[in-house]
């Protein structure tokens, strides 16, 4: 018996890590992963397997039986099973409130659904105190048999912290995945059950396993947000993913929603976004044709609005696009048209994917600095002499950053970081949205040669209104040189401090970003 107690430490311990997870993401689908989710998340976590720890022990010395724990293991096994079911109807209420940002709701729906993990999280808590209990025959060897469980169920948890976020997720969901865990470690209790007091004692437990399995069977089909507009969502192991169409025209929504990715309309490519405004980056140098722009990366692909708005305007060039999730890619190819023959979709981190890239670019665009999911590899001294690496001579790095009202820290501190590489910094706010450009050119530059640039381009017989807007937009936008400030390293690079406290106070003045 004392194996299948071990048994019993690995697979709860398993479900227990295999909980945090499905929390996050659970949560991270409606008010999106940044650290401050995540903290929170954690942090209540831990109070739960704290007071498990607590309660367990006493109730061990109480009633040191196999079938008082394994008791306990099955109602914390049902109860996490149905906490989806129960946080489905709160969270798209949620869903609902942040496309308006109403503060209370939002904040009573995030606590409620984490004060339903409070019966199962406990209930695992209980679970190490009463195995070490019940295998302590001799005191002589406390510390012998404390350390077999607790390193039984780390390993379990190692499981645990996999399993849920690279396999099952992304393919079968986080409800279902719920259910897995929950079933899974319900039959291991019932089983225990019936070996330490008998097979009548495990048959109305059988009704548990019987409710989980009709959830499993008739529940969770009704999605995971109902936004009006939506026509597809999905789950992958970095992202919720979410179309949604008004008009003819789709846009591209991850985890929480508060910020369009790409912009998809097959009438048109000018959306007033920040993908446009990539283009100018190159037209900093004199004399500069949109003919003379081979080859581009982008970091941060997403499903491609800025590699079809590049692929019309430069006719002579072949585009790299970085992008980290390959479901993205998926709905990409899917809703959003992203299949142009001069694209070459490159699956890796975008700096790692840049570093390893034996090609020279001139056009460099950063499209992965949206608050709060700002990769901090991606704002560093290191980064930004990789990609300066990586230019032509004449090359030109530009970047998407998102800000937030009346907060430049994160423009400031970039700027100041690329001015360490970069001789030429140029800033644009976009208007009606809480996005900046920043362009950096390889060699001293001037606005000069952009005025030059928009008036031959003007002259044209058949001028590209696309770039003539985007560039001319620049302009009429153009803000103050940035200030002085951090210096942004791998070693030490606050983004993290930044982006929290960012949309921290974004969210508490109740500001709302259009949709662009």
């Amino acid at each position: 018996m004392r194996k299948y107690l071990y048994f019993t430490v690995f697979v709860s311990g398993m479900t227990s890590m295999a909980a945090e997870f499905g929390a996050a993401r659970l949560l991270g689908n409606i008010f999106g992963t940044s650290n401050p989710v995540w903290a929170v998340i954690i942090g209540l976590i831990l109070v739960y397997l704290t007071i498990g720890y607590f309660l367990g022990g006493r109730w061990a010395d109480r009633s040191p039986h196999l079938k008082t724990m394994y008791a306990i293991l099955a109602w914390g096994a049902f109860t996490l099973g149905i906490v989806p079911y129960i946080a489905g109807p709160v969270l798209r209420l949620a869903a609902n409130a942040f496309d308006t940002l109403q503060i209370g709701i939002l904040a009573g729906s995030f606590v409620g659904v984490l004060v339903l993990f409070t019966v199962p999280v406990t209930l695992f808590g209980m679970i190490s105190p009463f195995a070490i209990r019940l295998s302590m025959n001799d005191a002589g060897k406390a510390g012998n048999v404390s350390g077999t469980i607790y390193g039984i169920s780390t390993i379990g948890s190692f499981i645990g912290t996999f399993l849920p976020t690279l396999l099952l997720i992304p393919t079968i969901g986080t409800t279902r995945t719920f259910l897995v865990f929950s079933l899974t470690l319900l039959i291991v209790a019932l089983a225990g059950l019936g070996l330490s007091a008998g097979r009548r004692v495990v048959l109305p437990y059988l009704l548990m396993v019987i409710a989980l399995a009709a959830l499993a069977f008739f529940g969770g089909r009704g999605g995971i947000k109902r936004s009006s507009g939506q026509i597809y969502e999905t789950e992958s192991a970095y992202n919720y993913i979410q179309v949604l169409e008004f008009n003819g025209t789709r846009y591209l929504r991850l985890n929480e929603g508060q910020g369009i990715h790409s912009e998809y309309n097959p009438r048109t490519l000018e959306y007033g976004g920040p993908w446009q405004q990539f283009l100018v980056g190159p037209f900093f140098y004199a004399d500069r044709r949109p003919e003379d722009v081979h080859r581009i990366a982008i970091i941060g692909l997403a499903a491609g609005t800025t590699a079809r708005q590049a692929a019309a305007v430069f006719p002579n060039v072949v585009i790299d696009g970085f992008e980290i999730d390959p479901k993205i890619v998926e709905v990409g190819r899917r809703y959003f048209d992203m299949n142009m023959p001069n694209l070459n979709v490159i699956i890796q981190d975008g700096r790692w994917g840049l570093a390893s890239s034996p090609e020279k670019y001139d056009l460099i665009c950063v499209d992965a600095y949206r608050a709060p999911y700002i990769p901090p590899q991606l704002t560093t001294q290191e980064f930004f002499q990789i990609a300066a690496d990586h230019l032509n001579p004449d090359g030109t790095l530009v970047m998407n950053v998102g800000r937030a009202p009346g907060d430049r820290r994160l423009i400031d501190g970039l700027a100041t970081t690329l001015r360490t590489i970069f001789p030429s910094i140029y800033v644009m706010d976009i208007p009606d949205t809480f996005n900046s450009m920043i362009y950096a050119t390889l060699q001293p530059t001037g606005l000069v040669n952009l005025e030059q640039n928009i008036a031959t381009l003007a002259a044209r017989p058949e001028p590209n209104t696309l770039l003539l807007d985007s560039m001319t937009s620049m302009l009429d936008n153009l803000q103050p040189a940035p200030k002085n400030t951090v210096v942004f390293t791998d070693d030490r690079s606050p983004i993290e401090w930044i982006t929290n406290t960012m949309i921290l106070n974004f969210i508490f003045k109740g500001e709302m970003e259009t949709m662009q």
